[in-house]
């Protein structure tokens, strides 16, 4: 079945909530996947980098997976985020943990060491070739330093019949305009970028996966709904509301302006592990006094 089908709209890379002693606050988490759930969520991402997955260890991925799965029964699909720049780790990684039940795995392309082209080709057709669910391509060049060409995801897209969708999370239009143009019918394309999604979704892209979606998924997924239906001015006047929050979320990093958020509406304790950080005190205001207009 198209991934289409099933992930359409809004879908959001959860964060994790942590306790003062930087324990997972699982209590939390749950409050914070039915918040999204019950305000409209189309899907959740468990184990996103939204969800600092470079500060867990593997059993506690494997906790937050397993405790995901059980609390959300079912109500909406889940992806896994899976990602690396060690091909072999990540083949290890997505073979060791419990994804029976989920819809697709996110993975993020290699950070840091920077490959070729035809080093990201064969990084993910090596992971597509092993692994038990399909796989959406994550590009995000701000993040990882190298981008996936539209060239390369287009071949990614029409040989390697496992990869069924990417998350697109370049600023480069050309570049999402290159992909929609060329993509297999039944290939999901959906935004990486919170400000960008409407104007994304207008050029034909399928949804979103959301960091906004996290602090105010009401507002957010009907947003998105309102564009997939080419309501464009209904979903423009929500856009334009929520246009300053995006600048307060990634401000100074993120999931911090996230968690400032849900920390400002009682849903969480406002802790990160190292080396992120908490909101600073001027940014934590203003988040504070878009949450009261808001």
């Amino acid at each position: 079945m198209s991934l289409k089908n099933i992930l359409t709209g809004t879908g959001v890379a959860i964060i994790t909530p942590f306790k003062q002693d930087e324990s997972i606050d699982f209590d939390a988490l749950g409050i914070v996947i039915d918040f999204n759930i019950n305000n409209g969520v189309n899907y959740i991402v468990s184990l996103g980098t939204t969800g600092e997955t470079p500060v867990l260890d593997f059993e506690e991925k494997k906790d937050i997976l397993q405790y995901t799965f059980e609390k959300i029964n079912n109500r909406v699909p889940i992806v896994v985020g899976v990602g690396g720049n060690n091909t072999k780790s990540v083949i290890n990684e997505i073979n060791s943990l419990a994804i029976e039940n989920a819809a697709a795995i996110l993975s993020a392309s290699p950070n840091y060491n920077k490959p070729t082209q035809e080093g990201i080709y064969l990084h993910y057709k090596h992971i597509a070739e092993a692994a038990p669910k399909p796989i959406i391509l994550y590009n995000v060049p701000s993040r990882t330093g190298r981008n996936v060409s539209a060239a390369t995801i287009t071949k990614l897209a029409h040989e390697i019949p496992n990869i069924k969708g990417i998350k697109e999370a370049t600023d480069n239009m050309q570049q999402c305009m290159e992909i929609l143009r060329d993509r297999p019918s039944d290939f999901l394309i959906v935004s990486g970028d919170d400000a960008l999604c409407c104007s994304q979704i207008a050029l034909g892209m399928d949804g979103v996966i959301s960091v906004a979606a996290n602090c105010f998924p009401k507002q957010f997924s009907t947003m998105v709904n309102l564009a997939l239906q080419n309501n464009f001015a209904e979903s423009r006047a929500i856009h334009y509301k929520l246009l300053k929050g995006y600048d307060y979320l990634f401000a100074e990093n993120n999931p911090a302006g996230a968690k400032a958020f849900l920390s400002e509406l009682g849903l969480i304790e406002n802790v990160l592990r190292l080396p992120l950080t908490p909101a600073s005190s001027a940014l934590q205001f203003q988040i504070k006094e878009f949450v009261n207009r808001l």
